[in-house]
């Protein structure tokens, strides 16, 4: 039996609204390899293609984008911030400010 795409208010992680038309645009990089500690503090809902998740290492937070593709999926990082300042970038994201 295949699974069932859940209804929008059936999800329990929040979903990012579409971009703004003038949205600020996020540059994204390779992931970082070094790190090996990585804290997730908050993720958005894996029903929508494209995932984010703001992620704490080393007393810096930084957001990872993972676009769910086949066979592999694709993922991307913003460079490293300040903890508030991420909260700060992580939420004008969610409300498509910032992509």
């Amino acid at each position: 039996m295949a699974a069932s795409i859940p209804h929008l208010d059936e999800c329990l992680s929040p979903h990012w609204e579409m971009r703004q038309k003038d949205h600020v645009k996020l540059v994204w990089h390779e992931p970082f390899e070094g790190v090996r500690r990585v804290r997730a503090l908050a993720w958005t809902c894996d029903c929508r293609a494209v995932v984010y998740e703001l992620l704490q290492a080393g007393g810096q937070a930084f957001i990872r984008r993972t676009t769910q593709t086949e066979p592999t999926s694709k993922i991307k990082e913003t460079h490293r911030w300040p903890i508030e300042e991420a909260r700060r970038v992580w939420h004008a994201l969610l409300l498509g400010e910032m992509r």
